[in-house]
């Protein structure tokens, strides 16, 4: 299973928006030592509190800095821009990484940059569903491509440079608000990024195992193959030594991204009616967040498995609810003991250990007759 994070990012307003910026590139560095395999960086253009407007510029600078961790885009928003556009910064981003890039899509979460851009929301889907299927013809067709869409025209174009990635980089789709984003995934036989997978979200009447039928229903009337490796849930977590000094860590920044965001900024219902600084507990009461230790991680993650049949990765919602030196601890808690449960590092360290456990009486023995041997063979020599 892959670990990784989900960054929009989430910045309060009030802050330093520079420094903020910064600290997510330290975010990248520390994730890197810690041996997290994904980042995906996302795109916003208003509302405040999501400042990175280019996911591509951010992750050129966090590869730079890091040895291993793969950068995806989460998302670029396919209607904001011409399909060869997007096809060629990728390419680039994939041979400057030298293979750490992925490639994630959606249509726009936010009404806002829709708005500012003229562009019509009820058409996004269906703008993201075109241009895909042309990016994907750029990235895997020899012959040029002339194509007359309503939004973005072709002329014998191809693909300026061949991907690093043989025979491209990986490509997700992101699903958070209609099952549009399941249909897409299963259509065009590529990865896919549920931002909604626990009860609580948009979906609410549907489990996690009905998310993956429609991508493979999907899937199947296109002749395309699905790989549920390539299927990442998207989390919200924060962790510390004991349930209650998490709680309290995140209280006061977790109902202002509730609620000051959210709900005030962009209009979500809050779906909540008590005092604002409880909401993380009814959060955690309901299992939508996981505020805790990672003992409560890692029974969610198995929940979700259950649920699921089979998932790929795990990625955790980047947001600041606590502060620098509390979240760079939760992350650590993760890696510490969250990864290790589910990538098989401890199996064979466990099976030693029960091996020698049960042998440690025969062991004993053996161990005193090689002393007595010692000492006796000392006392001859004398």
């Amino acid at each position: 299973m892959k670990f990784g994070v989900f960054m929009a990012p989430f910045h309060p307003l009030g802050e330093n928006p520079t420094l903020a910026l910064h600290r997510d590139l330290e975010l990248m560095s520390w994730l890197d030592y810690l041996g997290f395999d994904e980042a995906w960086i996302g795109e916003h253009h208003s509302a405040g509190w999501e400042t990175i407007s280019s996911p591509e510029i951010f992750i050129a600078t966090a590869a730079e800095r890091t040895k291993n961790i793969k950068f995806g885009t989460g998302v670029i928003s396919l209607p904001y821009h011409h399909p060869l556009m997007v096809a060629n910064r990728m390419i680039l981003l994939d041979h400057l990484t030298k293979g750490r890039v992925m490639l994630g899509v959606g249509p726009g979460a936010l009404v806002t940059d829709a708005y500012m851009l003229g562009i019509d929301p009820k058409t996004q889907r269906h703008k993201m569903d075109e241009s895909l299927g042309i990016i994907l013809k750029l990235l895997t067709e020899d012959e040029p491509i002339t194509y007359h869409g309503d939004w973005f025209n072709l002329n014998e174009a191809r693909v300026h440079l061949l991907p690093y990635s043989k025979p491209h980089f990986p490509i997700a789709v992101a699903a958070a608000q209609s099952p549009s984003g399941f249909v897409l995934a299963g259509k065009y036989g590529v990865g896919l990024l549920s931002l909604t997978s626990t009860p609580g979200g948009v979906q609410r009447k549907n489990t996690l195992a009905d998310f993956w039928n429609m991508v493979e229903e999907s899937a199947s009337k296109n002749n395309r193959k699905v790989d549920r490796n390539e299927w990442r849930l998207v989390l919200h977590v924060h962790l510390a030594d004991t349930k209650a000094e998490a709680i309290e860590q995140v209280r006061i920044g977790a109902s202002k991204y509730q609620n000051d965001y959210f709900a005030n900024t962009i209009g979500h219902d809050l779906d909540y009616d008590g005092p604002i600084e409880n909401i993380v507990d009814d959060k955690v009461e309901k299992g939508v967040w996981v505020v805790g230790t990672p003992d409560d991680l890692i029974a969610k993650i198995n929940d979700l498995e259950k649920e699921s049949g089979g998932i790929g990765g795990i990625m955790f919602q980047v947001t600041e609810w606590g502060t620098r030196e509390q979240v760079l601890h939760s992350y650590e808690l993760i890696a510490r003991y969250v990864i290790p449960q589910f990538n098989g590092s401890l199996e064979n360290l466990e099976k030693s250990q029960l091996w020698s456990s049960n042998m440690k009486d025969r062991l004993a023995t053996i161990r005193q007759s090689v002393l007595d041997k010692a000492k006796t063979d000392y006392d001859k020599n004398v």
